[in-house]
């Protein structure tokens, strides 16, 4: 009770309960001035004024909000065209932070967003703007960019009504671009074209303009141009947007139903669950069912994003915002689940496409005591990025771990950077590979995600037909120079020329049919690096085709190390076989036998390279003598030699693994 002591405290403490929060006024040793608490922490009267004046600002009416006064919209863009920067200025217009010139990626809230400038998950702020007298409720979706996050787009996108499509003023239209925009207007949104970083001085509004109305045939007089960074004409964006944008659908007098398009785990409450409400009300206490699973749940919390989770106690109609509903269990919260009143029986809503993973990597623990715990992380992760697929498999090399699906290598990576920031995990990830499939002869087919549930040399002659490997249009951007090496990079990846067209004087937009596998390994890199970062790339499935595929094992000593036996095409094998046994060698410590590295097809041996022992010299001690002592001691030594390479286990170490998810190690 401060310095007045408890005893004192005691007779002049009057207990006063006014909104749950219990007033308390004592007297200070210092100052014999009255102080209160609110809860736990002591502040001045004037402060105690300060901040229930504060708070009752912060309740907010939701009842005053109609579904006209409602604006859906999210924010799509190609990477690094300014889609959280525009977000930043967006809440400092609206106040929803404060614009103190200290505001950068507000939404970017992981770890792994700050440190590498990208967004990776979809979030969800409400903000209400005041416009020719009316007050509106406007909820922003910001998405991310790379395409290995387009199921994050598509997610977002279906709980809005509009979206504004932002196009770097400099770059111009870029390949996810063309991909997000096509995303857009498959969901029947109105799209709002506007023009970022006018003020740069390569700008050039005028020709990207015009590529924006040839390539998607959009009204110019439409376009906005701003600088988010600087905040050029930012305060038209959200006029245009309740202008144009139309209202949500849906009626507050229907029976309640809403769409779960997101999810994230709080280790406080569980699963909270991001809800788009398309009829009815839902208050704090009422008793929901989820479609999917049949379970029933009391909301125990409801409210909106305000930058963080400010609680309402209800939502209706139109409006998007976060449940809380004592879910305990990842598994419960099922993307594009409907959730409607108990004993209220509504049509579900159509939900979403699942994802198809593209890239599958086997995750262990170093430590095999962590394997509940990591499991544990694995499921509350997935959670929030319901794109990743599990299954649990194990390793003779590794022992148990997990066969993850991811939408491609940068996806991949990020979850394993989620991982290790977030859950502190010490995890090694093996070679990366895409989902092949076999065909038998008696006409059934079998996806093949793990290297060691590839067809051995027996079952492929005498019960399969085929072999396939999934296939990708690619889309790929670029200055007109950079033409002849694009060409020469896609044909030495096995692809093949489907169309290309100039965007403007300057620009090819050029369509390739490629191998998925060629594209996960590190097509990225040479691409940006074979056009100094000018071309741009973005891809969608092509199907499977018909191709020689092969099996490539690392054999140690003769015993095969199944954690690095990958699925390649045959004209592939001879280069990488040879690549892998280098690097090998430079990663496995030397032993006190001879180790010998071996990459094989079957029975065929590909490539060698061998890791002389260790040895001691075990003739220092002698001086002198006849020679023949000499030969027996190193006779003796040979032979101890062999028997120890007959038994002796070779030791991997982690960095191996490592190694060989970057090609250029």
């Amino acid at each position: 009770m401060g310095f007045t002591g408890y005893s004192l405290a005691r007779q002049v403490c009057r207990y006063i309960p006014k909104n749950n929060v219990y007033t308390v006024p004592h007297y200070s040793r210092f100052t014999l001035s009255p102080v209160f608490t609110l809860g736990k922490r002591w502040y001045s009267k004037s402060t105690t004024e300060k901040l229930k004046a504060a708070d009752r600002e912060k309740q907010v009416d939701l009842t005053l909000f109609p579904a006209e006064n409602i604006r859906n919209f999210s924010i799509i863009a190609h990477i690094d065209h300014g889609k959280s920067t525009l977000a930043d200025r967006l809440l400092e217009l609206t106040n929803t932070i404060s614009a103190n010139g200290s505001n950068k990626q507000v939404l970017d809230k992981l770890k792994v967003e700050r440190e590498r400038g990208i967004t990776v998950k979809a979030q969800t702020i409400s903000m209400f703007y005041k416009y020719k007298g009316k007050d509106y409720l406007l909820n922003l979706i910001d998405t991310p960019g790379h395409v290995d996050f387009s199921y994050e787009v598509s997610r977002s996108l279906a709980a809005c009504q509009g979206t504004l499509l932002l196009v770097d003023a400099a770059q111009g239209i870029q390949a996810q671009t063309v991909a997000n925009f096509y995303l857009a207007y498959g969901e029947g949104l109105h799209i709002i074209p506007v023009l970022n970083k006018i003020d740069l001085p390569g700008a050039e509004p005028e020709r990207v303009t015009q590529q924006i109305q040839s390539a998607f045939e959009l009204d110019a007089s439409d376009i906005l141009q701003i600088s988010a960074k600087s905040g050029i004409n930012i305060d038209a964006v959200l006029p245009s947007v309740i202008e144009h944008i139309p209202c949500p659908d849906g009626s507050i007098t229907k029976p309640f139903r809403a769409l779960l398009f997101d999810s994230w785990y709080d280790k406080y409450v569980g699963v909270v669950c991001m809800l788009g409400v398309k009829d009815g009300v839902i208050r704090k206490g009422d008793k929901v069912i989820s479609a999917y699973s049949d379970v029933k749940y009391e909301v125990t919390d409801v409210g909106i994003m305000h930058p963080e989770q400010m609680s309402t106690g209800y939502l209706h109609a139109g409006q998007v915002g976060y449940v809380v509903c004592g879910m305990k269990h990842a598994s419960e919260a099922h993307i594009g689940d409907t959730f409607y009143h108990v004993n209220q029986k509504v049509e579900v809503l159509p939900g979403f496409q699942p994802a198809q993973s593209m890239v599958f990597a086997g995750i262990f623990p170093v430590d095999t005591n962590d394997f509940r715990k990591l499991d544990e992380n694995i499921k509350k992760l997935t959670l929030n990025d319901a794109s990743v697929s599990v299954h649990k498999e194990t390793s003779n090399a590794l022992g148990q771990g997990w066969r993850l699906g991811f939408l491609g290598t940068l996806h991949m990576d990020v979850f394993r950077q989620r991982l290790e920031n977030e859950y502190e995990a010490n995890i090694i990830v093996t070679q990366p590979t895409v989902p092949y499939r076999v065909v038998f002869k008696d006409g059934t087919t079998r996806i093949v995600r793990n290297p060691s549930d590839f067809p051995d040399s027996e079952e492929r002659a005498f019960k399969v037909s085929r072999l396939e490997e999934p296939m990708v249009l690619a889309t790929m951007i670029f200055p007109e120079e950079y033409m002849g090496k694009m060409i020469e990079l896609c044909g030495s990846r096995r692809g093949e020329q489907q169309d290309y067209v100039f965007i403007d004087e300057k620009r090819v937009m050029m369509k390739y049919t490629l191998p998925l596998a060629e594209v996960v390994q590190d097509f990225y890199d040479e691409l940006k690096s074979r056009s100094s970062g000018y071309a741009t790339f973005d891809y969608e499935e092509a199907g499977y085709e018909e191709s020689d595929l092969v099996k490539m094992t690392v054999l140690l000593n003769a015993k095969p190390v199944d954690a690095l036996s990958v699925i390649l095409h045959r004209s592939q094998v001879e280069q990488i076989g040879r690549d892998w046994v280098k690097r090998l060698k430079n990663v496995i410590q030397r032993q006190l036998f001879e180790v010998v590295i071996q990459t094989a097809i079957g029975t065929k041996i590909v490539a060698r390279e061998t890791i002389s022992a260790l040895r001691k010299n075990v003739t220092a001690k002698c001086y002198g003598g006849d020679v023949s002592r000499k030969m027996k001691l190193l006779q003796k030594q040979k032979e101890g030699k062999k028997r120890m390479k007959m038994i002796g286990n070779v030791e991997l170490p982690q960095k191996a693994f490592y190694d060989f998810m970057d090609k250029k190690a």
